[in-house]
């Protein structure tokens, strides 16, 4: 897993860690179990400081993505196993109150209900397709 960090983004550093992370997770190239950079180590490679890389996995931990073992340091969780209802409904509102914000955005842009269920489609099918090919991609 390699992360790039853009200083000219307005995103917030921790943020694209916490982003990248997400989409390694979810392609599938961090599996349950696997252990990711210590907080230095990270921190140093990416060349911000800890306190960053230590938010991001906070929120990582916080989401249920990460589990934290002490000086055993962050392990990717097995999300089954570890979302609990009130993680579920979090993340459900998570999903809810992000998706509005995007359909208010699009709505205020001139955007229709048809062009932005068909814009969340398409990424929806990348996304799925993608972590479809890297699973069907183990097993080669």
């Amino acid at each position: 897993m390699i992360l790039h960090i853009d200083q000219m983004d307005q995103t917030p550093v921790y943020q694209q860690i916490r982003d990248q992370i997400v989409a390694a997770i979810a392609r599938e190239e961090l599996l349950p179990a696997d252990r990711l950079p210590s907080v230095r180590t990270l921190a140093g490679d990416l060349g911000v400081n800890l306190h960053t890389v230590n938010k991001a996995y906070a929120v990582l931990r916080d989401e249920g993505y990460l589990l934290m073992r002490g000086r055993s340091g962050a392990i990717v969780a097995d999300f089954g196993q570890v979302a609990t209802p009130e993680r579920v409904a979090a993340n459900a509102e998570r999903l809810a109150t992000g998706l509005r914000q995007l359909a208010l955005e699009h709505c205020a842009q001139g955007g229709t209900e048809e062009t932005f269920l068909e814009a969340a489609r398409t990424q929806a099918r990348r996304v799925f397709a993608d972590s479809a090919a890297g699973s069907s991609s183990e097993g080669a």
